[in-house]
């Protein structure tokens, strides 16, 4: 590994100082190692505060208009389809007069844990009085969820009226393209414009898939921010942690400084190789900075963190699982990276702004309770080591004696490594599907559920409302007293539809 050519961003710790650290984070298996930290002991029945995303518009002609754009996009390329260029959206910032170049960024990739981080990242941007932008996808329950501006989502007329506003050049740029700018791309450009246009002093932005040809890449992102990589996508994107890691790292600019979550050790090579190649500066989790402690709490958990500049003690994070602590370190060194410290700036951030903001964080469909008597907890896990987060942090942070799982996954997912996460923890499964074409067919999936559960510990209701009132019912069957409980999972679509019948949103 060439760590002796990557310059280093921050101090360097004493060894007696944060021995803890290294140990506690790199003595497991690389692939889980960003998940694994903190006691496995404690144990409390809270749970998230309920975190708002956009309701449809209460104005009849603004929910008709963004109705009306809403269909115009879906008639282009979705999400899962794609040509692996930046040719197309390079073309449409070019007639924008390249939106993208007027505010600084922060570019998050990885396989799990970006939208998370990022929304830390903008908590922490907005609580030292930047005017912010976030970018992420995809949405939970409304398409307005994926550009925020100073924290909140833009509004149904504001996300209408940026999409007329690009719509000519749009239409220019299909006219001389061999393909036609697809939903991700037109997403991009609304974001990137909307930024401009109002304007933002700092754009926090996730990329939909890879790095290198996702059309995020048209920025050169002062930070960029690598979660921790896993096997997702791989018929794009690679078969192994280090072929996925080269196409992320296509994020890490010329001089840029790059903020590394704990990686498998392959990744992790090719991480620091792109680094040295193009003479960025590194921070990695572990060694420059990381999760000192963590204490589960009342509603999430109490953290030190080691940050660039020194510890941040006492920080409230109203988050579960060891997962999201350490996505609050990469946050924090993300953003004392943007300001400086460990390398123009001495000193650290303020820790009550740190605190205040990490204490306003919130991330609808990442273990989020919706309900209580029985517990319903949603979590939007949809690959394997999402899972094995999940059943871990949920271990963790909640005493079910019976939890129940509903699951409706996409079909192009791992969807037996899944299921093999969840295995531990639920007492039995209903298998369901959600309503978009990406869907797994419900007795597809129960086929597979019955392998991994057993027929005994499988329901199949292709209804997810059905799916709902079967599993409540199931951890009703506990008592009223008892610890009965149900996650819902397996896809960020099944997390979104099951939020809206269970009345958020």
């Amino acid at each position: 590994m060439p760590a002796g050519r990557v310059r280093r961003l921050g101090p360097v710790s004493e060894p007696d100082s944060f021995d803890e650290i290294i140990a506690a984070e790199t003595d497991r298996d690389p692939d889980l190692a960003v998940i694994e930290a903190g006691s496995r002991t404690l144990r409390t029945q809270g749970g998230l505060p309920a975190a708002e995303v956009p309701e449809r518009p209460a104005d009849p002609e603004v929910d008709k208009a963004l109705r009306e754009v809403e269909a115009e996009l879906a008639t282009r390329w979705g999400e899962t389809k794609l040509e692996p260029s930046v040719s197309r959206i390079s073309a449409l910032m070019d007639v924008l007069g390249e939106p993208q170049r007027s505010y600084p960024s922060l570019h998050i990739t990885g396989t799990n844990g970006k939208t998370s981080t990022a929304r830390m990242i903008e908590a922490l941007l907005g609580a030292f009085e930047l005017r912010t932008g976030r970018y992420t996808s995809p949405h939970v329950q409304s398409i307005t969820e994926r550009i925020s501006l100073d924290g909140a989502p833009i509004s149904a007329e504001r996300f209408v009226e940026t999409y007329q506003d690009i719509k000519p050049y749009i239409e220019m740029v299909d006219s001389q393209q061999e393909y036609r700018l697809s939903f991700f791309e037109v997403l991009t450009g609304m974001a990137y414009a909307a930024f401009a246009d109002a304007p933002v002093d700092v754009a926090v932005v996730e990329v939909g898939m890879g790095g290198s040809w996702d059309a995020t890449n048209v920025i050169d992102g002062d930070v960029a921010v690598v979660t921790p990589i896993d096997l997702d996508h791989t018929d794009r994107l690679g078969g192994t942690p280090a072929e996925i890691a080269a196409e992320k790292a296509g994020i890490v600019k010329q001089d840029a400084t790059v903020i590394l979550a704990q990686q498998p050790v392959d990744a992790a090579q090719v991480l620091l190789k792109k680094a040295v190649e193009v003479d960025a500066t590194v921070a990695r989790e572990g060694l420059e900075f990381g999760v000192v402690s963590r204490q589960v709490a009342v509603g999430g958990q109490l953290l030190t963190l080691r940050g660039l500049g020194g510890e941040y003690t006492e920080v409230y994070l109203p988050l579960h699982g060891a997962y999201q602590a350490h996505n609050a370190a990469v946050a924090l060194a993300a953003v004392e990276a943007f300001f400086g410290v460990g390398s123009e700036r001495p000193e650290p951030l303020d820790a009550d702004t740190v605190r205040g903001a990490f204490a306003s964080v919130a991330s609808p469909g990442r273990l989020e309770v919706v309900r209580r008597s029985p517990t319903v907890v949603l979590d939007a896990a949809h690959n394997p080591a999402g899972a094995r987060a999940t059943a871990e942090a949920v271990g963790e942070a909640f005493d079910f004696s019976r939890l129940i799982g509903v699951v409706g996954a996409s079909g192009d997912k791992n969807v037996r490594g899944l299921l093999e996460a969840f295995e531990p923890i639920f007492a039995e499964v209903v298998v369901t599907q959600n309503s978009t074409h990406r869907a797994m067919d419900a007795d597809g999936l129960a086929a597979i559920a019955v392998e991994v559960f057993g027929e005994e510990r499988v329901q199949v209701e292709p209804r997810l409302p059905d799916a709902l009132e079967a599993a409540i019912t199931l951890a009703e069957e506990e008592g009223e007293f008892a610890g009965g409980g149900v996650l819902v999972t397996g896809s960020v679509i099944t997390v979104g539809e099951a939020r809206l019948l269970l009345g958020r949103g």
